[in-house]
C-alpha cells in the first residue's frame, strides 16, 4: 500500500513538473514558422564581391513548394533586390545570398523583408530586419585578383598590387547619408 501511494505521488509530481515546463514556453512564437537565425555580409576579397546572407530556421514543419521571397535594401540605390529561395522540407535551414552588391557603407543600417508563401502564393509568415555590415566596400581590390580555373592573376590588375585601379570599380555610388 505504501508502494501503490509512493507511486501515485511520484506520478503526480511528474505530471505537475511536465505542466510547468509546458508552461514555460515562449507564447509570443506559436505562430512563427520561422525565425531569423543569421544575418551577415560576406565580403569575399579573391572575387571582389559583397553579398547579403541571411539564415532562416524552421520552427515548425516545412509545407510542399513554400518559397522564401527576400527583398534586400540596394545600398547603390534603386529597386530592392529580389531573391526567390525555395525552402526544402527536411532541411534544417534557409540560406538566402543576393546578388552581389556595389556600395556597401560601414556601420550603416539596410533594410531586409523576407515573406515566406505557401505553394499557392499565400502568405504564412513576414519576418524584417536590418543588417549593418562592419566593413565599407573599399575594403575590396575593384576587380577580382585571381581568374580562369586556374586561379591565375586577373591581367587587369598588373601593376597594382593592392588591386585598386585608378578608376575604382567604375560604379557611383549615393552620397553617405
Amino acid at each position: 500500500m505504501a508502494e501503490r501511494r509512493f507511486l501515485c505521488g511520484a506520478f503526480a509530481l511528474l505530471a505537475l513538473a511536465s505542466l510547468a515546463l509546458a508552461g514555460c514556453r515562449d507564447s509570443g512564437k506559436e505562430s512563427a514558422h520561422f525565425e531569423l537565425s543569421g544575418r551577415l555580409f560576406v565580403f569575399n576579397y579573391r572575387v571582389a564581391t559583397v553579398q547579403y546572407l541571411v539564415t532562416l530556421r524552421p520552427l515548425k514543419l516545412v509545407g510542399e513548394g513554400e518559397v522564401a521571397i527576400a527583398n534586400f535594401e540596394n545600398p547603390a540605390g534603386g529597386e530592392a533586390l529580389v531573391v526567390r529561395q525555395q525552402i526544402w522540407p527536411l532541411n534544417d535551414k534557409v540560406t538566402i545570398n543576393s546578388p552581389p552588391l556595389e556600395c556597401v557603407v560601414k556601420d550603416r543600417p539596410y533594410k531586409v523583408s523576407i515573406r515566406i508563401e505557401d505553394a499557392k502564393g499565400g502568405l504564412i509568415q513576414s519576418l524584417e530586419t536590418t543588417m549593418v555590415s562592419a566593413q565599407d566596400q573599399s575594403v575590396l581590390p575593384d576587380k577580382p585578383l585571381v581568374v580562369g580555373p586556374l586561379y591565375e592573376p586577373n591581367p587587369e590588375l598588373k601593376g597594382h598590387p593592392g588591386g585598386h585601379l585608378p578608376g575604382g570599380r567604375g560604379v557611383t555610388c549615393p552620397p553617405a547619408a
